[in-house]
């Protein structure tokens, strides 16, 4: 599998798809991913592990990284993965 990046403001995330720490269920680049896919709007924030199974963690108690991972994940579906949920 080819390696994929995304980069946002000058950083590179791998967004390599079950292949990397970035993408991991849960994490703040999937939150971001995840709340632009269902239209939720920015809102950082992230799982100790998986979503909804563990520790949620608000913007306050994230590091600086951690925001601007979720912000490139939000970011990275609004203009890379381009998906959206479909309400119909």
């Amino acid at each position: 599998m080819k390696q994929e990046i995304f980069t946002y403001k000058g950083i590179d995330y791998d967004v390599t798809f079950d292949k990397s720490e970035t993408v991991r269920h849960g994490g703040p680049f999937d939150r971001g991913s995840a709340d632009s896919y269902y239209g939720r709007g920015l809102r950082p924030h992230y799982y100790v592990n998986g979503t909804g199974t563990s520790e949620r963690v608000e913007q306050d108690k994230m590091l600086e990284t951690e925001i601007a991972e979720y912000y490139a994940g939000f970011e990275y579906n609004e203009t890379v993965n381009l998906d959206w949920k479909d309400w119909g």
